[in-house]
């Protein structure tokens, strides 16, 4: 199989920006992008956010890139792929590859996807990391035939096809939740059904996690902050770990229990979600709301509650700090609920144990396609 450097196989083309003070380079009608507009799920981009005018692009020295050119983000951050599928314009965060007859679009777009980690070692700078022309046209890539080309770029695009699906699924089966909600408890500002009306702070035992930064080491046990309260679960893979002594220290005020719900405090504000793993953890700036079994309120309604545009009207609003977005413990104790009949709660919570059963077989072949996407990046671009 021929193995060809990018530069021998592609034309790569940059952009640049219109003055930003100058109204008359700007809210035009041609298409300009931006490394931002790229995500994890880009492929196809046929629009852009901003748009220029001709006479912006005459005064910034612009040239276009073509349809089916594969953009490559080269700074803030390295390494977003998509596609073409328009003419446009870009920022200087990019370079992209206009290919020719040799190599497919579709392909060197997948190939391009699976070596963000790669392209990332190649960055270079001291105030930000960027990946030069001359770096981008000098990394190596195997280029079989275009017929095969293609025909392993249709597997790709099937096994994307089947995660956005899946995807689809799983937010479907999310507002079947939310739509239940306002159905069985109705809209908690107007409060239809009159519900008894309390302080979260007194049906439940509302807590944070330690604000102070302990000593970390390479084994111990796993400290939970809010960027380990992501995607409706708690992700331990990538934790802090700290000494049994701060571990047992932390727990003395914050110890969490199965049942419980944390919600990131800082950063991601909200996205609550409900402890159904071993505890063996502790706790940093995410706020702990504790059940006794008493409790005039059901977790599993609390969390729904919390995950509700009630939440974002009531409390997000709420949020401080600039760069780091933070939240306050006493904001969220004082967030007024409803309190409906505990019969009611539990016909809403069995409602929700139906729907998760279905979302566990959906998120199972979700990861399933993952795991695929995976092995074909390994077999095609390993």
């Amino acid at each position: 199989m021929a193995k060809h450097k990018l530069g021998e196989i592609c034309e790569i083309v940059g952009g640049s920006t219109p003055k930003s003070d100058v109204a008359e380079y700007w809210d035009g009608d041609i298409k300009w992008i931006t490394p931002a507009e790229l995500n994890e799920d880009s492929y196809i981009l046929t629009d852009s956010v901003r748009k220029i005018t001709a006479l912006g692009v005459q005064k910034a020295g612009l040239s276009p890139f073509p349809k089916d050119t594969v953009i490559l983000s080269s700074r803030a951050p390295i390494g977003k792929v998509a596609i073409a599928g328009c003419e446009m314009y870009c920022n200087q965060g990019f370079k992209n590859l206009i290919c020719s007859s040799v190599i497919d679009c579709h392909y060197l777009y997948w190939f391009l996807k699976g070596k963000t980690e790669y392209l990332n070692s190649l960055g270079r700078g001291a105030t930000f990391k960027e990946i030069s022309k001359q770096i981008v046209a000098g990394i190596e890539i195997e280029v079989p035939p275009i017929e095969k080309q293609q025909d392993i770029a249709r597997r790709f695009e099937e096994t994307k096809r089947l995660i956005s699906i899946l995807k689809q699924q799983i937010q479907v089966l999310d507002q079947l939740i939310k739509a239940r909600f306002v159905e069985m408890f109705g809209d908690t500002v107007l409060n239809p059904f009159e519900w008894e009306k309390e302080i979260l702070g007194k049906v439940c035992d509302v807590r944070d996690g330690t604000h102070d930064s302990p000593q970390y080491y390479k084994v111990g046990f796993p400290l939970v902050t809010s960027k380990n309260v992501t995607g409706g679960k708690i992700d331990l893979t990538d934790c802090s770990m700290i000494c049994e002594a701060d571990f047992k220290k932390i727990n003395e005020r914050s110890k969490v229990d199965i049942g419980d719900i944390i919600m990131p405090m800082i950063g991601t504000v909200g996205k609550p979600v409900i402890v159904d793993i071993e505890p063996c953890f502790a706790i940093k700036n995410v706020s702990l709301i504790k059940f006794k079994s008493d409790s005039k309120v059901l977790n599993i309604y609390i969390q729904a509650l919390l995950q509700s545009d009630y939440f974002d009207d009531a409390v997000l609003s709420k949020i401080r700090g600039g760069t780091q977005k933070f939240i306050s413990l006493g904001d969220i104790r004082a967030l007024e609920i409803l309190v409906p009949t505990m019969e009611r709660q539990k016909q809403f919570a069995a409602f929700v144990s139906q729907v998760d059963k279905s979302k566990v077989v959906v998120q199972k072949a979700l990861d399933e396609a993952k795991l695929l996407l995976d092995s074909l990046m390994q077999k095609y671009f390993g």
